[in-house]
Formats: structure tokens, C-alpha cells, sequence
């Protein structure tokens, strides 16, 4: 399936410190999924689907809402190395995070460092032209001094600090930094149809401060306000054959491009958890507002998708979800309900002064075509985790599954400003991710292993079962579909070992 979208990037490299709660909200106009990326830091519940409205993760939730650190009952270490690959050999990374909860007194804090390597399509190839008559044809594009130097892998670093304090009457506050190196984005390759060399190179900066009330009975309220700024940027190589007049044959010649990407996201987000009467049952809700500025979008050259150039935008993301969970007899089961209405509008400006067909002028700088996004999204999480004591030095085996599924859905309203029509598109997905784990706890320490597939993602230029979108339309990235798309179905496989233990 194919939307011509922008696979909102900045989205999901903010999902690297965010739980899978989604204080920041991932906009997609194509069904090409890059969380996987940047789902790296431990986790207790992933494997139960990441399951997190009504369940703790005392593990991965100070990284989400520092003000959460409030709720460690003491310092461990942890390391996580895991490793996805994507089917059809379209795309595969390594991560090795490591990083550290402490608490002292009324004081908590942590930290998390990480190097991940990233590699390119395999199906990608970075295809020059054919053309066996062409003067300077050259099958090796490093013998072109000119071109972006590609990389097979690229590497990606990443840093997160966050420090917050005990409060009185149950309030805690915290704040974090995070930070990452980007040199490399799963699947960016494939967008750049027919290039010749591609490097990618960027950063993001995540700021977050919250807050967490705690009242007697087990009832919470926490609120974070976070500032997340991503800025990449694509330098392309195409190879384009031209006519010589002169030599009177033909030959090639190096055209580059640099593509800017670039989306500024103010987050608000709020979670209430609370006990019911029956034994063992909690409830929860949280609700998100996200307000994204895209000031550059890059100019993806896929099929059948129309190139806006400078074509910047904005957009409104919400979020409002209900979670339930209950626990007994050393089993946790619980289940996520999250509906995402999403509004996203962009546009292209006249570089120059533009005529209409019906006779009018469009200044430099005017809006030439406007596009109109509405989403009406929806996650269901769900999962199971059983402990299996299995002797009497408190060791503890354990076990969990899970499912989720997300469905996108929206509308694309177009108008072009210059030939004065309109169309209407519209777009529906469904992505499945089926979740497992397996952990073993000692007094001293604790290793798990979590695993997931993502089925219903695809990739462009990749072989192997179609998805077809009847059209398709711009997201963090933002441009439109001219027309039916198709784009190649693949599974995205991922795997983690976390090990953690107590220091002090």
C-alpha cells in the first residue's frame, strides 16, 4: 500500500524515549513502519503487547514521564542489546543500549546511552541508468567523486538524563534531556526511487518535564509537557543521461539534491490510574495532545507520487484511550483501547510568481496546491504475563504474550490553486504485531528476552506480496499519490535481551 506520505520521521525517532503509551504521536500517511527503530530501552510489558494504561513499567516509564522515577523502590543497571530485520531483505539494524535507574532519599534520576548500526535495503541498490551507449557510463559509483558517499550501514547514537526529586503530599516532579546522533533511518533509502547515492545526517532533541500525584488507595494522576525538535538532512545523487551535441553521443551527469526534514512537536500528555472494587482490578485513561510544525518536507521520488517542492505544513494530533488490567495469583492481564483523530495540513508555495487558469496571479510565496488531512486512528493492545516460582530462592520464571493492532485510516481533501480543481482520496490500513516474552529473575539480577512481528507494513522496490492502497497522501513527510500505488508487503521481526540488576 502506498499513501504518498511523509512517514513522519520525527514521530518516531521520538518514540525511542517514549512509551508505548505515545506521548508523542506517530503520523503516517504510508504503511511504512521505523518504530522498530527506535524501540530500544528495556521494557517489563512489551512482551505483553505494551500493554501501559493501567499497568506499571517501572522499567520503562521514568524514561516516558521522569516524574515517574518516583515510583523506583531502589538503583539498578540495565543492558539491552537487540537486533530487527525486515523481510525481502528490504532493511536490519543492531542496538546496544545501556543505562542506569538510581534512587537516593526523596531523590531519583537515570540515564541511557546507545549505539545502534543501521542497514540499507538490500533490494535498494542505488540503481544507475542503463544506458550501454552513454559516454562515462560507469557501473562503480564511487568512481563518481561528486556523489554522496553510501554507506551499506550507517550508525546512530543516542543519550537520555533525567533527574527528579520527592515532593510533599505524593507530588513528584522531573525533568529530561534526550538527544540523538542520526546518520541513518530505516527504509529512507527505498524512498528515493532510481538515486545514485544517498547520506543521511540529522539530530533530535527531546525536552520533558512532569509531574505525579499519588493519593492513598493506590490512585495516581501524572502530567507531562514535552518539546521535541528533529532536523535530517538528505543529500541524493541521481545519475542523469543527456544528449551531447558536440561528441554527438550520449552521456551522464551528476545531479544532487538535499532534502530537508525537518518537524518541531509541543506535547501535552495526561494518565489517571486508579483501583476498582473487585480485587486485583485497576482502570485507567490517558489522554495526549501533540501540535507539530513541518517547517521542511522532503521530496520523495516514489511511484506515482506527486513531488510538492517546499512544501511545509502543520498538524494536530489527540489522543484519548481506556485501559483495564487485572492481577492474581502472579498473573498480570490487561488491555489498551486508544482512538487518534489527527489533522494535518500542508501546502506548496510558488517559488515565483504563478498564473492560474483563470487568469489570476499567485504571488511568490503564495500557496499553490493545499492539502487537507483527517485521521481517525485506532490502537488495541492486549496481553498476559504468568509468573512461575520454581524454587525456594525466590527464582521466578516467567511468561507473556500479547497483540497489537493498529488500524490508520484518513481522507485527503486536495486543491490546486492553479488549475482550480479539487479531488478527495482516502486511505485504510491495518498493521498486526503479535508480542512474546520469556524472563528468568534471581534475588541478584533478572534477564529477559522479548520478541514481536509486525505484519501489514510494506516497503516500495522490495519483492514480495503486494498491498494496494487506492490512494495516497503526505504525513511528517508530505506529498500526494497521483494515482493507485502499490507497495511491497514485508514482515519486520525484532528481538531483545535486557539484562538488569541492583547496584546499591
Amino acid at each position: 500500500m502506498l499513501n504518498r506520505a511523509i512517514p513522519f520521521s520525527a514521530a518516531l525517532v521520538a518514540a525511542w524515549v517514549a512509551p508505548v503509551a505515545a506521548q508523542i504521536i506517530t503520523i503516517r500517511t504510508v504503511p511504512i513502519s521505523q518504530a522498530h527503530q527506535f524501540d530500544i530501552l528495556p521494557s517489563l510489558r512489551l512482551g505483553m503487547g505494551g500493554v501501559s494504561i493501567a499497568v506499571d513499567d517501572s522499567l520503562h516509564d521514568p524514561f516516558g514521564n521522569p516524574a515517574l522515577g518516583a515510583r523506583l523502590t531502589g538503583s539498578q543497571f540495565f543492558g539491552a542489546p537487540g537486533l530487527y530485520s525486515v523481510s525481502s531483505r528490504a532493511g536490519a539494524g543492531r542496538t546496544l543500549p545501556m543505562g542506569a535507574l538510581v534512587r537516593s532519599g526523596p531523590w531519583f534520576g537515570g540515564m541511557s546511552l546507545a549505539i545502534q548500526q543501521v542497514d540499507f535495503s538490500e533490494g535498494s541498490g542505488f540503481p544507475i541508468p542503463v544506458c550501454p551507449n552513454c559516454r562515462m557510463l560507469q557501473t562503480d559509483v564511487a568512481s563518481f567523486p561528486l556523489i554522496a558517499p553510501t554507506h551499506r550501514s550507517n550508525g546512530n547514537t543516542y543519550a537520555q538524563g533525567m533527574l527528579g526529586r520527592v515532593l510533599s503530599n505524593g507530588l513528584s516532579i522531573g525533568g529530561s534531556v534526550a538527544w540523538a546522533g542520526l546518520h541513518g533511518i530505516d527504509g529512507v533509502d527505498l524512498l528515493y526511487a532510481g538515486s545514485a547515492g544517498l547520506k543521511q545526517s540529522g539530530h533530535s532533541l527531546d525536552l520533558r518535564l512532569g509531574a505525579l500525584k499519588q493519593w492513598e488507595g493506590n490512585r495516581s494522576l501524572s502530567a507531562l509537557v514535552l518539546h521535541h525538535r528533529f532536523a535530517t538532512t538528505h543529500d541524493v545523487d541521481y545519475l542523469d543521461s543527456f544528449w551531447d551535441p558536440v561528441l554527438q553521443q550520449f552521456g551522464q551527469r551528476v545531479r544532487s539534491e538535499e532534502n530537508l526534514d525537518h518537524t518541531n512537536t509541543w506535547g501535552l500528555h495526561l494518565e489517571y490510574r486508579q483501583p476498582l472494587r473487585a480485587p486485583g482490578w485497576r482502570l485507567g485513561w490517558v489522554a495526549t495532545s501533540n501540535l507539530m510544525t513541518h517547517p521542511k518536507l522532503p521530496n520523495y521520488q516514489i511511484q506515482e507520487i506527486q513531488s510538492i517542492p517546499r512544501d511545509p505544513g502543520n498538524s494536530e494530533a489527540f489522543n484519548f484511550g481506556v485501559g483495564i488490567s487485572k492481577s492474581a495469583d502472579q498473573a498480570t492481564f490487561g488491555v489498551d483501547v486508544v482512538y487518534e483523530p489527527i489533522w494535518s495540513y500542508t501546502w506548496a508555495d510558488a517559488a515565483g510568481p504563478v498564473g492560474t487558469v483563470s487568469g489570476a496571479t499567485i504571488p511568490t510565496g503564495g500557496k499553490t496546491i493545499e492539502n487537507h488531512f483527517r485521521f481517525s486512528n485506532a490502537i488495541i493492545r492486549m496481553g498476559v504475563a504468568q509468573d512461575l516460582p520454581f524454587d525456594r530462592a525466590a527464582k521466578v520464571a516467567g511468561l507473556q504474550l500479547g497483540l497489537v493492532v493498529h488500524s490508520i485510516n484518513y481522507t485527503l481533501a486536495q486543491r490546486d490553486n492553479v488549475e482550480a480543481r479539487s479531488r478527495s482520496l482516502q486511505q485504510d490500513w491495518i498493521e498486526w504485531t503479535p508480542t512474546w516474552g520469556l524472563s528468568l529473575r534471581f534475588p541478584a539480577w533478572e534477564v529477559r528476552y522479548r520478541g514481536s512481528v509486525t505484519n501489514g507494513t510494506g516497503r516500495p522496490g522490495v519483492f514480495g506480496g503486494d498491498l494496494r492502497v487506492d490512494v495516497a497522501a503526505p504525513g511528517n513527510v508530505l506529498v500526494a499519490p497521483i494515482g493507485p500505488v502499490t507497495m511491497s508487503g514485508v514482515r519486520v521481526m525484532t528481538h531483545q535481551v535486557s539484562i538488569s540488576f541492583p547496584f546499591r
